[in-house]
């Protein structure tokens, strides 16, 4: 029995399409970990503009000018899982020359459009550093307040960096995958065990509950509910998972039904186990290969649905990053010659439910015992 098991798992390392979806997956999961270690971009979620560099291409590079902004007291540290605040206005520049105190910089406006900007040391530096000789203070300067930034995937209409917001926006497809799940499995495997396991008026009425809801558009439902509770980040999570726990209803039912005439679940009836016990010690544990489906599943259809939400506007709202939201932002640039603003979320998504679903299909045929 455990020989049949691990070869049945070895099964998943043998397809090449289920070690790329396995492989995706978890680095996806790290990607959101990380995401702020990972980003160019560190500030709050990745939504530093700067307006002058708005719709670049791949690969274009920029010195930034760096000015402090005296109504930000934050630490320049910041959380690797919130962000970092932003001190400094990114100011980006052609040239720049030190002439002893102060600083004279090309402002970069657009291609072949500058101006020229001044600024004292003292204005840049720490105030510790403004008590050093003027040399120091320039040494400062150049270590830490020019910077030179290359965008690897371009930039948005707004000037933001769409590497860094793509990678923080991984953090909402992973969140509102696994709440959805959580959801739906509590819910339908509560239901569906029920009704599976007593059938008669408990059958009926559960079933009467999934067809109302089942004849509901899922798109139409999730709006009731969003409607209901509100745009929050949270609130459409649970929205989305609410909507999706009858389908687990519907298979944890059928699996119940079937499982329950079995001589062992007879067996623990006459020795006169509860119902309870009956149903968490000899019937669930049975349910673990269809839950593992129904999990992928699920997972994949809620980060549609969640683009899908955001895509409207009545999904994840700015300036939080969403990769549904960034196509939003930017579809209409696909008749430009600026497309992959929205193209690169656009395949972020259809990697990661391709993904689930490659996964899903490969643990249903693992896990068929019929095969």
């Amino acid at each position: 029995m455990q020989a049949t098991k691990h070869s049945r798992i070895s099964q998943l390392w043998r397809s090449p399409s289920s070690v790329f979806a396995i492989g995706f997956i978890v680095l996806t999961l790290l990607t959101a970990l990380f995401a702020y270690r990972l980003a160019p971009d560190a500030s709050a979620n990745g939504n530093r503009m700067i307006v002058e560099l708005g719709a670049k291409s791949p690969g274009f590079s920029k010195h930034l000018l760096l000015v402090p902004t005296k109504n930000v007291q934050a630490p320049e540290s910041g959380s690797w899982w919130n962000g970092t605040p932003d001190t400094f206005q990114y100011i980006p520049i052609n040239s720049y020359s030190l002439s002893g105190g102060t600083v004279r910089v090309v402002h970069f406006i657009d291609e072949g459009l500058s101006d020229t900007l001044t600024f004292s040391l003292q204005q840049l530096v720490p105030a510790a550093i403004a008590a050093q000789p003027v040399q120091e203070q320039q040494q400062f300067f150049v270590r830490h307040r020019l910077r030179k930034q290359t965008f690897y995937l371009g930039t948005d209409r707004y000037g933001r960096d769409i590497l860094s917001r793509l990678l923080i926006g991984s953090r909402v497809s992973i969140a509102v995958g696994l709440i959805a799940v959580l959801l739906s499995l509590s819910i339908g495997i509560l239901f569906g065990s029920l009704a599976g396991y007593f059938g008669g008026w408990v059958d009926r009425s559960v079933m009467f509950l999934v067809n109302i809801l089942w004849s509901v558009p899922t798109l139409l439902l999730v709006f009731a509910l969003t409607l209901t509770l509100g745009k929050g980040f949270w609130e459409i999570f649970i929205a989305i998972g609410l909507t999706m726990w009858l389908g687990a209803a519907r298979l944890i039912r059928g699996q119940t039904l079937a499982l329950r005439e079995a001589d062992y679940v007879q067996a623990a009836k006459a020795i006169g186990a509860s119902h309870a016990r009956i149903i968490m010690r000899h019937i669930l544990p049975h349910l673990g290969g269809v839950v593992m489906v129904i999990a992928a599943s699920n997972f994949a259809t809620a980060i549609l649905v969640e683009a899908g939400l955001s895509f409207l506007g009545i999904g994840i709202q700015p300036p939080q990053p969403s990769w549904g939201l960034m196509i939003k932002e930017h579809y209409n640039f696909l008749i430009t010659n600026q497309p992959l603003s929205a193209i690169i979320p656009g395949l972020a998504i259809m990697m990661l439910v391709y993904s689930f679903n490659i996964l899903g299909n490969k643990l249903r045929d693992i896990l068929d015992v019929r095969s």
